[in-house]
């Protein structure tokens, strides 16, 4: 895996990091952070693409987003045999990102209600990508990845309240109230453009993609915030 942990550290601002970490690799997953909406990305995982053509190619994509599409696409222009793992939001934001402090506390609070998504197991992500960095199957395509149902993060929030069996509130806030809130301005940024312009409903459909890519359907939100629940994720 490629960090600046590793060893060779790898660091999407520092290119003369990228040889080192390609050396002797066959199967590259390209995860762009912090997110391929970030001006810049579409460019950058271009010319990352060049350096490891010749290998196979899996791209982590998001929907919706204009800069993941233009991240595709630099992605493709370089290797049509690439693939593209288009993904809605995971469930596991809830639990191992940037969601999990506020069900710790007792009340998620996000600028945003009524909106429907499509939330995505990571474990059925990886799954299929495995397939396609291993198996090498899914050559060249395009797949948008969803969980079997459309749910509002009120509903999730319900669900994992009932799966941890205590009190976990959502309350609405306004979007300046919560930008306020984080102090990093590139992090700001990012919150403003993923809620104001992604979380518009533009992702309120569901895709047969993953069933068809693993022969089962997607694993549901309830199962996930029960085996979630068992990991003790959200454990106060």
């Amino acid at each position: 895996m490629g960090s600046r942990q590793g060893n060779p550290a790898f660091d999407w601002s520092d290119e003369a990091s990228w040889e080192p970490a390609l050396e002797g690799v066959s199967q590259v997953a390209v995860v762009y952070v912090p997110d391929l909406a970030i001006p810049g990305a579409a460019e950058t995982v271009g010319r990352f693409a060049e350096r490891a053509r010749g290998r196979r190619l899996m791209l982590l994509s998001g929907r919706g987003e204009k800069g993941a599409q233009a991240a595709e696409a630099a992605t493709l222009a370089v290797d049509s045999r690439a693939t593209v793992l288009r993904c809605a939001w995971f469930s596991q934001n809830f639990s191992e990102s940037f969601f999990q402090d506020g069900i710790l506390d007792g009340e998620l609070c996000l600028p945003v209600e009524k909106v429907f998504e499509p939330f995505v197991d990571l474990d059925d992500v990886a799954e299929v990508g495995a397939k396609a960095l291993v198996e090498g199957e899914f050559l060249g395509e395009v797949l948008d990845l969803t969980g079997p149902q459309l749910m509002t993060f009120p509903q999730a929030v319900a669900e994992i309240a009932q799966a941890a069996g205590r009190d976990i509130g959502f309350r609405t806030v306004p979007l300046d109230e919560y930008a306020s809130w984080i102090s990093d301005a590139d992090a700001q940024w990012l919150i403003r453009h993923l809620f104001a312009e992604v979380l518009d409903g533009r992702n309120a459909h569901l895709s047969d993609d993953l069933r068809r890519a693993l022969g089962r359907d997607p694993r549901p939100f309830s199962v996930y915030a029960r085996r979630a629940t068992s990991l003790e994720a959200w454990r106060v």
